[in-house]
């Protein structure tokens, strides 16, 4: 017999999975929380102010203000290895050279050459490597944080952040807030179980921005529209949209 209006009503409508099956793709099911979902209040932030005239001052304003966005709780915990490295490096060389300098005043100097000669070299290699190390490892990484979260099993996140100041673009002939300085971001971003053994995610994103949206003409940064747009961009890259 035919089928009835009932049964028609609750049969299935067809689906197209070509957009869920991208996003899968790109991006785990399992999404926790990401930085617009955790507003900042105005009173927790602190008023910054620097010489717009200067690229440096913007730059490290603003890799500033990106590190205290993503480091609150519930958040991303920062790791401070290429700090910790770059520190551990430059103080065995002060030490080294201290020591060196102090062998030599105390000890006859023929007697002295080969300890001196030999801490000489020590903290030649000690300062190449450190130099070496920021050059070629750290490069541009500003942030790297890392968290975990529960959702049926434990997720790991790591997510890295470069930054670059970008020169205006060519066409502008003359200053003008419109053709400021670009501050670039490279966002990468990893979502593992099972203690990094099982990739549910692997993510980029790219994103720049004149750095007078930012900053008004006095250098006073406005923070708010700063996090909203390092907060979209760190979600695309959550989510698999970046670049």
């Amino acid at each position: 017999m035919p089928p009835s209006k009932n049964a028609k009503q609750l049969s299935p409508e067809p689906t197209t999975p070509a957009s869920g099956s991208r996003r899968a793709s790109s991006a785990s099911p399992e999404k926790p929380p990401g930085p617009l979902s955790i507003p900042v209040a105005p009173e927790e932030r602190d008023t910054v102010k620097v010489n717009n005239a200067s690229a440096t001052d913007l730059k490290n304003a603003c890799d500033d203000a990106l590190k205290r966005y993503l480091s609150r709780p519930n958040l991303f915990k920062q790791i401070h290895l290429h700090t910790d490295v770059r520190l551990t490096l430059g103080w065995a060389g002060v030490l080294v050279a201290a020591a060196t300098g102090l062998y030599g005043w105390k000890v006859d100097f023929e007697q002295s050459k080969p300890g001196v000669w030999a801490g000489f070299i020590l903290y030649v290699v000690l300062t190449t490597l450190q130099t070496l190390y920021a050059y070629f490892v750290e490069g541009d990484i500003i942030f790297v944080g890392r968290r975990k979260s529960f959702s049926k099993r434990i997720i790991t996140e790591r997510i890295t952040l470069s930054s670059r100041t970008l020169p205006a673009p060519s066409a502008s002939s003359q200053a003008s807030p419109a053709n400021s300085p670009l501050y670039s971001l490279n966002i990468t971003y990893l979502q593992s179980t099972s203690g990094g053994k099982s990739l549910l995610a692997k993510n980029r994103a790219l994103g720049s921005k004149e750095y007078s949206a930012f900053f008004d003409e006095k250098g006073t940064m406005a923070q708010e529209s700063f996090e909203r747009w390092v907060g979209e961009l760190v979600e695309g890259a959550m989510e698999g949209k970046g670049a």
